[in-house]
């Protein structure tokens, strides 16, 4: 098999890419990513893995929204799996029409390739797309109505959307998926667990968004990699599946945990203004996947799994330093 990577020096996509090449070597796979922020540089070089793995993948410096680079990617691959997107929540609140062309644009730019080249295509979403859910009621299912509430929510709504129009319109042979949290080696130092981790590591107190009462679902990246695979090999064209391990924390919870792999006091805490239109809880419905599909998260141990990330970013320091200090400073400007 062929397969084209959109975003694919990205967290959740150099995941994949590592994951795929690990489990599935028989792919061959080419990562299209236009290396914004968000891809570290180049993720997949860390460690010398791309120079180790180089005859079976290879990198394109491109944009998803450049129509013709897509077209002729699409049309020597088999599948097209489309990790590509401007994906925090901050930052979109900041520029939001940025999130709206590369999340819109460029997924429509992918769904015209696939169409006109009649190739498989999986698009990743985010549970963002539902809005939240208070602290005590059922999960999102597949019938639950989208209601965003930030401008990146609302462009993965938007990219999500159509990719239902052009299955149902054109016939595109594509799925979707919805997933909950992800943590893991390489993700941004913007991010929630990166960002207390980095300022643990620096010696400082952890901060928190409002009380910490904010409710995630947290998948291993390496699940959902995984996961991404079966709906690949197995899934029902046209359907969306919500990918999750009901493994629900609040933030102040995480960060708890945090606080006692580095041996500090409980209430070790700085609690800052929150953040505008902070969803309050997400949790999936994870039936479909696992019982129409036979899915499972491997068997893990959250806490074991955060010193193992505390390690692996203690590790890398060379590789997050300088985003750190860059989105520290625009936390700073927004008061958090």
């Amino acid at each position: 098999m062929r397969l084209l990577v959109t975003g694919g020096a990205g967290f959740i996509g150099s995941n994949f890419v590592r994951w795929t090449r690990e489990s599935r070597p028989e792919v061959s796979m080419t990562v299209l990513d236009s290396f914004t922020y968000a891809a570290q540089g180049m993720n997949l070089e860390v460690d010398g893995w791309l120079a180790a793995n180089g005859d079976h993948v290879s990198v394109v410096v491109g944009d998803i929204r450049d129509r013709t680079l897509v077209d002729s990617l699409v049309a020597v691959h088999d599948v097209v799996i489309h990790f590509a997107a401007e994906s925090h929540n901050d930052a979109s609140l900041e520029n939001p029409s940025e999130f709206v062309d590369t999340n819109v644009n460029g997924t429509l730019s992918v769904l015209e390739a696939v169409r006109a080249h009649g190739k498989r295509l999986h698009h990743i979403s985010t549970d963002e797309v539902f809005g939240d859910l208070s602290l005590d009621a059922p999960a999102f299912t597949h019938s639950s109505p989208y209601r965003p509430s930030s401008p990146y929510s609302a462009s993965k709504a938007s990219a999500d959307l159509l990719v239902g129009a052009w299955v149902r319109s054109f016939g595109v042979r594509a799925t979707v998926s919805i997933c909950s949290n992800n943590y893991g080696p390489f993700q941004h130092v913007e991010k929630f667990i990166p960002r207390q981790i980095t300022e643990l590591l620096a010696g400082r107190v952890p901060r928190i968004y409002g009380t910490g009462a904010n409710v995630r679902d947290w998948i291993a990246v390496d699940d959902h990699s995984s996961a991404l695979w079966r709906i690949i090999d197995a899934g029902q064209i046209g359907r969306t599946y919500l990918v999750g391990t009901h493994n629900e924390r609040s933030n102040l919870e995480v960060v708890a945990a945090l606080l006692e792999v580095f041996g500090r006091p409980a209430g070790d805490i700085e609690f800052v203004r929150d953040r505008t239109g902070h969803d309050v809880r997400y949790a999936l419905d994870t039936s479909l996947i696992f019982d129409d599909l036979g899915w499972r998260p491997a068997p893990r141990s959250f806490r074991r799994e955060l010193e193992s990330l505390v390690s692996w970013y203690a590790d890398h320091e060379a590789w997050w330093r300088e985003a750190k200090t860059t989105s520290e400073e625009r936390y700073r400007r927004l008061g958090h």
